[in-house]
C-alpha cells in the first residue's frame, strides 16, 4: 500500500542538503542525457545512410560480361563475350530462389538524342523488363509502368524520368504523346523517379527513358544480346549459392572456363547491405557501451553520496533501531532515496534528450531538399529504446542504494547512540 508519509519523509531528507542532492542528480542527468543523444544520433546516421537506398531491393545482385582470363575450347584468354536471351531462360529454369529478374540493354546516348517538337535533350536510354521496377522501385508521377504485354508485343512505348519530363513537357502530363528516341518514335505511358537517391542502375532514372527490353533489342539490331542482368533473391535463399549457380550457367553456355574468375562480373549488393546492417549494429552496441559507461559514473556518484548520507545519519538510524524499527524499514528508506534521486534526474535527462533530438529533426526537415544532409536525418529514440533506458535507470537506482542500505544495516544500535 502506498505510504505518502514515508515518501514525504524521504523528500524532506533529500532536501536537507540541496547542494549534495543537486550534484548527485547532475551525474545521473548527464549520463542518461548522453545515452539518449548518442542513441538518437546513431539512429539519425542510420536513417540518413540507409534512407538513401530506400526502394532499392537490398537482396539484389547484378551480372555483366567481362573479358575472359583463361583460354578454353580453342578460345584465347582476353576474349569478349555477351550474355544472350537463352541465358535468361536457362537461369529461370534451373536456379531456385529468384524473386525478380530483368536483363538490361543500354541505348545509344548521343547529343540531344531525345526530341519532342522543338524541345531536345540528352538522356540515358534503357531497355528493361517489368522485373526491373521491383529491383529499382519508382515513384510514378503520371501514367503507369511498363508491363509484360509491352515486352511480349514489343510495343513502341516508353517511360520518362521527371527531368526528361521537365525538359520536354515542362512538367505537364505527357502520357499519350510521342517522343523521338534515337530517331524512332515512342508513345509516353508514364513519368517516374527512383525512390532511392544514393544508388541507381546505369544512370539516374529521372534522367532516363525506359523502353521495353524486346523493343529496344530489336530496334538496335543486336539480335539476342543484352548488356546487364539484375535480379533479386528470396530472403530465405543463400545469396552466394545463387551467384555460383548463375555464374556456372553463364560460363557453360558461353564457352568460358569454369575456373575463370574474371569473365562473369558480379555486383553483390545484398552483401553490401548486409555489411551496412552489421556496421550500424556495431555502432549501436558502441553507443550503448559509451552511454552506459557515462550513466555508471553517475550511479557510482549516487552510491557514494548515499554512503556519506548513511554515515551522517548513523545516530538517527541507531535510535530508530533501538525503538524497534525493522530492517526492512531502514533498507527501504535508503534504497527509496537512491531510487527517487536517480529517477528524477534520469527522467529529466531522458525528456531533455528527446526534446533536443526532436528539435534537430525539425530543423533538418525544414531545410530545402537540395541543401538537406542525406547522411543524417530524423534522429530519434524509439519507444522501445526509451522504455529500455528507463528500466536500466530504475534498476541502476536500486543498485546504487544497495551497498549504502547494507552499510546501514551493519550499524548496531548501541554503537550508533554513543557516536557523537
Amino acid at each position: 500500500m502506498f505510504d505518502i508519509d514515508r515518501w514525504i519523509e524521504i523528500w524532506v531528507t533529500i532536501t536537507r542538503n540541496k547542494t549534495r542532492s543537486l550534484l548527485t542528480c547532475f551525474g545521473v542527468f548527464w549520463g542518461i542525457l548522453m545515452l539518449v543523444i548518442l542513441l538518437g544520433s546513431g539512429k539519425g546516421m542510420k536513417n540518413g545512410v540507409l534512407g538513401g537506398f530506400e526502394g532499392f531491393a537490398t537482396n539484389s545482385i547484378f551480372f555483366y560480361a567481362d573479358r575472359t582470363s583463361e583460354p578454353y575450347k580453342g578460345f584465347n584468354k582476353g576474349r569478349w563475350w555477351s550474355m544472350r536471351n537463352r541465358d535468361i531462360e536457362s537461369i529461370l529454369r534451373n536456379v531456385d530462389g529468384i524473386e525478380h529478374l530483368s536483363p538490361i540493354i543500354w541505348g545509344a546516348r548521343g547529343e540531344k538524342n531525345i526530341v519532342f517538337g522543338q524541345m531536345t535533350g540528352t538522356f540515358n536510354v534503357k531497355g528493361v523488363m517489368p522485373g526491373f521496377f521491383q529491383i529499382e522501385r519508382q515513384d510514378v508521377y503520371y501514367g503507369r509502368l511498363l508491363n509484360d504485354i509491352d515486352t511480349q508485343e514489343k510495343r513502341k512505348v516508353c517511360l520518362i524520368g521527371v527531368k526528361v519530363n521537365e525538359t520536354l513537357f515542362h512538367n505537364d502530363d505527357p502520357c499519350g504523346k510521342f517522343i523521338r528516341v534515337n530517331g524512332l518514335y515512342y508513345q509516353v505511358v508514364g513519368v517516374v523517379k527512383a525512390k532511392s537517391s544514393n544508388i541507381n542502375i546505369g544512370g539516374r532514372s529521372e534522367e532516363s527513358v525506359f523502353l521495353p527490353f524486346t523493343t529496344l533489342q530489336q530496334s538496335m539490331n543486336q539480335g539476342d544480346i543484352f548488356h546487364f542482368m539484375g535480379l533479386s533473391i528470396h530472403r530465405d535463399f543463400p545469396v552466394q549459392s545463387v551467384i555460383d549457380e548463375i555464374s556456372a550457367i553463364l560460363k557453360m553456355q558461353n564457352e568460358i572456363a569454369p575456373e575463370d574468375p574474371q569473365a562473369v562480373g558480379v555486383v553483390n549488393l545484398a552483401a553490401q547491405f548486409s555489411t551496412f546492417e552489421m556496421l550500424f549494429t556495431g555502432i549501436d552496441l558502441l553507443v550503448w557501451l559509451v552511454g552506459m559507461g557515462t550513466l555508471l559514473a553517475g550511479i557510482i556518484g549516487v552510491s557514494n553520496i548515499m554512503m556519506v548520507t548513511v554515515r551522517e545519519r548513523t545516530k538517527e538510524i541507531g535510535v530508530r533501531r533501538a525503538l524497534g524499527a525493522k530492517p526492512f524499514n531502514i533498507i527501504s528508506q535508503v534504497m527509496s532515496e537512491s531510487l527517487l534521486l536517480t529517477a528524477l534526474a534520469g527522467l529529466m535527462g531522458l525528456s531533455l534528450g528527446v526534446f533536443l533530438l526532436d528539435l534537430v529533426s525539425r530543423m533538418l526537415a525544414a531545410q530545402p531538399a537540395e541543401d538537406s544532409n542525406t547522411f543524417f536525418t530524423n534522429p530519434e529514440v524509439s519507444i522501445q529504446t526509451a522504455v529500455a533506458a528507463t528500466v536500466v535507470l530504475l534498476f541502476s537506482g536500486l543498485l546504487a542504494g544497495l551497498i549504502p542500505a547494507w552499510r546501514a544495516m551493519q550499524i548496531k544500535a548501541i554503537d550508533a547512540i554513543r557516536e557523537e
